[in-house]
């Protein structure tokens, strides 16, 4: 499965997701969006800070890999919204959904598409 085809698909699992990008280990949107029609919550040299942040705290997070197993998913809830990341190899999917995504069950959905990414 390419990257924009993994985007899409995740896109397409509920619609209260707002953005859906591949984000690369140096901190930049290889693949995905906003979904069209919403709109962005940050400008845009905000999104490329928020990017690069991502790719460190993933980075930090597998520290603690060989004890606790890798990283499935990592989810904020937020006060405008729910923003999700899921560690992909090097590569980072990023999902931001507003307040009323299924949390407890998307996740689980998402990891189901990523692993047929995989193969």
């Amino acid at each position: 499965m390419e990257k924009e085809v993994l985007c899409d698909s995740i896109k397409k699992l509920d619609k209260s997701i707002r953005f859906v990008g591949l984000i690369n280990d140096k901190g930049h949107l290889d693949a995905g969006g906003m979904i069209t029609g919403k709109k962005t919550l940050e400008d845009t040299k905000k999104d490329e800070m928020l990017y690069m942040e991502l790719a460190l705290r993933v980075r930090m997070r597998q520290e603690f890999d060989s004890e606790l197993g890798p990283v499935k998913f990592a989810m904020s809830y937020r006060d405008k919204v729910i923003v999700m990341s899921f560690p992909i190899g090097k590569d980072i999917l990023l999902v931001s959904a507003e307040k009323d995504l299924g949390f407890a069950t998307f996740p689980f959905e998402a990891l189901k598409i990523i692993e047929q990414y995989r193969k």
